[in-house]
């Protein structure tokens, strides 16, 4: 009996470890952490990338909070909804979440030893998905997503995490020291600065707004207004963070050119005629076009067919315009306008004029037949309204600096003959719609996992090819799905926030697909004029004057600007545009009237 006490004590002292085991456990388990960010929806797509705006937050059905992810696979596109996220190498994760609907799928990819993902194929209620893997030795990022597959429907999936040990937080660096000027242009400005210790890339600032990054210690800022004060600082970014700011420089770009638009009124009302064809609206003369009118583009030169290059203006026949002018009274009214300090363009493209110039060949066409068209009626320039599937990028082409894709690169090589031939009074504007400019935030061609509309941002290498050229762009903000601002919130049409939101991106400047070191630069604000219909029956987006004040009050003026918050003033913003004078003839001027009383 005395030999049972030692055993009885050896199986106390175990019991009494168990808890202490227990607590080591849950200590090791303690750095673990959730790393998704906004795993719940809770806070929008806050986050999370959806390719080719298939992704929304909905209120039902959801898994627990008051939010869920809803995305809708459409023809090629499989919906997938994305985020990156910062991990620890040779480390182990789970990822799970919830999800509803057919052939559902969690993954992740990245991750440096083998991708996984895991999936349903019919989840009528919400079905809880898990899988686990370990980093890489040298991963420090991983991409999480969920998607759905083609033709299915919609999908749900609410409480996406990733739970495994964070990446240590480690220092940021120093602020960088050494700050100076180098080359100085109308448009830009040359920095450079000393290297920081542990810095793994360079953020620059411009008037306190960051708007590009760098790897190495250089940069040049572009996209600046001419004879412009500007304060630059830089800091330093590693993986724990980012510096403090420099000291500042300042800079003031030169003269240079303006683009063709030095003898553009200071504010300008732009507006297309119906020149070759006759709608609801009824044919205008360009005569009886009123004298608030600026720039007049005359819409459209059409191609003879899609890919051959041959533009032709055809103006509106008798039959379908019985009040029509002869072409003698309707060069004489081009002359006119002129006289009195107005320009007349000719616009090609249109919703029915696709052109794609892929070839050399098409290109010269391209060229040859516009400046036809520019002679003949002795216009001051060119307006390029190229839409549906006239501008697509290939899918190895993602830089929009340096673009490939043929249709593109013709078409920029074609505006800077037409550009270079008839000198610095030259016009050219550009009417983009809103999926191949501000889309581009999100979404830059068919994406790093293909899929998306190669359409996407396919405006945008061309924009900035031509941005020292470019007299006007006026960005269609009508006829629009809703689109991501600088602020990671989705703007829908009918009120000023849209405006301003759309806008604000092309003054301020947007990595394109979300690549901080990939950044759209800001036009200048003499260069922008804003979009919209005239009446309803224009187009779908048509906002009231009073609307129209708003934006133009909250751009130029920093006041009445509602919710969103702008990343500046910009009082010398060209003007507005409109599709179209015969439209707004039809509502009585209303478009027009609000111009005058707003700039008087």
């Amino acid at each position: 009996m005395v030999r049972a006490r030692p055993v009885l004590t050896f199986l106390t002292a175990v019991l009494l470890a168990v808890p202490g085991i227990t607590a080591l456990s849950s200590a090791a388990r303690a750095a673990d952490a959730d790393l998704a960010v906004n795993g719940g929806f809770e806070s929008g797509l806050s986050g999370w990338s959806c390719t080719a705006g298939s992704g929304t937050t909905v209120s039902s059905p959801v898994h627990s909070g008051g939010s869920a992810l809803q995305a809708t696979p459409a023809g090629s596109d499989n919906a997938q909804c994305a985020q990156t996220v910062t991990v620890q190498p040779g480390a182990q994760y789970t990822l799970s979440g919830y999800v509803r609907g057919s052939y559902v799928y969690l993954g992740a990819s990245g991750t440096g030893t083998t991708d996984v993902s895991t999936w349903t194929q019919s989840a009528p209620d919400w079905q809880k998905l898990t899988t686990t893997f370990t980093t890489g030795a040298s991963t420090t990022k991983v991409t999480i997503y969920t998607h759905g597959w083609y033709g299915t429907g919609a999908y749900y999936a609410d409480d996406v995490s990733l739970v495994g040990p964070g990446a240590s937080a480690g220092q940021p660096p120093a602020a960088p020291s050494g700050l100076k000027t180098g080359t100085i242009t109308s448009s830009s400005v040359a920095l450079s600065w000393s290297a920081a210790t542990g810095a793994t890339s360079y953020a620059v600032y411009r008037d306190g707004a960051k708007v590009q990054t760098a790897t190495g210690t250089s940069a040049t800022v572009t996209g600046l207004s001419a004879t412009t004060a500007y304060s630059f600082q830089v800091t330093a970014v590693n993986g724990a963070g980012e510096s403090a700011k420099s000291a500042a420089v300042t800079a003031t770009t030169t003269a240079g050119s303006s683009g063709g638009s030095g003898d553009l009124p200071t504010h300008a009302l732009v507006g297309y005629l119906h020149s070759s064809f006759a709608n609801g609206s009824g044919y205008t003369r360009l005569a009886d076009v009123p004298d608030s009118w600026d720039v007049i583009d005359l819409a459209f030169g059409e191609p003879t067919s899609a890919t051959s290059g041959d533009i032709r203006f055809n103006r509106c026949p008798v039959t379908e315009c019985p009040n029509v002018e002869s072409d003698a009274d309707f060069k004489a009214a081009i002359k006119a306008k002129q006289a009195a300090g107005k320009k007349v363009l000719i616009s090609i493209g249109g919703a029915n004029g696709q052109v794609q110039l892929t070839t050399t060949a098409a290109r010269d066409t391209f060229v040859s037949s516009v400046s036809n068209i520019i002679d003949t009626y002795g216009l001051d320039g060119l307006d390029i309204d190229f839409e549906g599937h006239s501008l697509s990028l290939d899918a190895s082409d993602t830089d929009f600096k340096n673009p490939t894709t043929p249709v593109v690169v013709n078409l920029i090589s074609a505006l800077k003959t037409l550009k270079a031939k008839y000198g610095a009074k030259f016009v050219l504007s550009m009417a983009p719609e809103t999926f191949f400019v501000q889309m581009g935030y999100q979404y830059y061609g068919t994406g790093k996992w293909g899929g998306q509309d190669p359409r996407c941002g396919a405006y945008l290498p061309v924009i900035y090819a031509l941005r020292d050229d470019l007299t006007l762009l006026h960005v269609q903000d009508y006829n629009s799905g809703p689109i991501m601002g600088l602020d990671n919130q989705y703007h829908s049409m009918g009120g000023a926030d849209f405006h301003i939101a759309m806008t604000d991106m092309l003054l301020t400047g947007f990595p394109v697909a979300g690549d901080a070191g990939n950044v759209f630069p800001p036009l200048r604000p003499d260069q922008i004029a804003i979009g919209m219909p005239a009446s309803t029956n224009a187009g779908n987006g048509y906002v009231a004057p009073s609307e129209v004040t708003k934006t133009l009050d909250c751009l130029t003026k920093k006041t009445n600007c509602g919710s969103y918050a702008t990343h500046g003033t910009w009082p010398a913003m060209r003007g507005l545009m409109t599709w179209s004078v015969n439209w707004d003839r039809y509502s009585n001027w209303e478009f027009q009237k609000n111009f005058d009383a707003y700039f008087g």
